[in-house]
């Protein structure tokens, strides 16, 4: 097994809850705008919100392009029209001040984080992001955070994990692990760039991806035996 010193943390849905913030948020933006939202609609908006990060991801759409559209996609599903640039405003203020934690994290990087170089890689906007790290508790934990919009490109290109490597004193990929929720930006992320990768799955969902991490775990305590570290406290 190898002995790590680097470790990097993916943000949203690995230590930030970004299904909680994302769901609070819409929530007061669809009340905001005096329109019904349902469970389904929720669901339906993951949805299409996902497949236009995939396609962000892969270069196929610019970032301005799906923020200032997604929300007039969306409604225009329902017989709606929307001014999308208006409602992706209102809905990224209510998102910034969304600080909820997945379970456990605070404990674990403070653990990690006097034995282990630890910094932050995430897609995003630059102010939301450092919004809700700040606000969480999360950011003055790590040695940098490195979110993509800074960084001019965004998880799983090569050139994102360049970027960082560049900007992490005595970095060496055989020393360096990845971990995250994402199989497409994080493990894939990872593999293009040389590193071992941990795919966090709490949900316990199926891999059909083709994508194959070097480990997996459903619950942060299982980083310790890959870490081979005893965890001080229960997670």
């Amino acid at each position: 097994m190898r002995t790590y010193k680097t470790l990097l943390f993916d943000a949203d849905d690995t230590l930030l809850d970004f299904k909680a913030t994302e769901k609070a948020a819409l929530r007061m933006l669809f009340e905001k705008e005096k329109l019904p939202f349902s469970d389904e609609m929720e669901t339906h908006y993951r949805e299409l919100n996902r497949s236009l990060w995939k396609a962000f991801e892969e270069g196929e759409i610019e970032r301005t392009e799906l923020l200032n559209t997604r929300f007039a996609l969306f409604m225009k599903e329902y017989g709606h029209e929307a001014d999308g640039v208006s409602m992706e405003k209102s809905y990224r203020a209510f998102l910034d001040e969304g600080f909820h934690l997945v379970d456990g994290a605070i404990e674990l990087i403070t653990e990690l984080k006097d034995h282990y170089h630890v910094y932050i890689v995430t897609n995003g906007v630059s102010k939301t992001q450092d919004k809700r790290l700040r606000g969480s508790g999360l950011h003055g934990l790590f040695k940098g955070v490195f979110v993509s919009e800074d960084t001019g490109y965004q998880k799983p290109m090569k050139e994102y994990f360049d970027y960082v490597f560049e900007r992490v004193p005595g970095f060496t990929p055989e020393e360096t692990l990845i971990i995250g929720d994402s199989l497409h930006s994080d493990i894939k992320g990872g593999q293009l760039a040389g590193l071992d990768t941990c795919w966090f799955n709490p949900e316990e969902k199926p891999n059909d991806s083709g994508i194959v991490p070097t480990y997996e775990i459903c619950k942060f305590d299982e980083l310790y035996s890959i870490l081979n570290r005893k965890a001080e406290k229960k997670l």
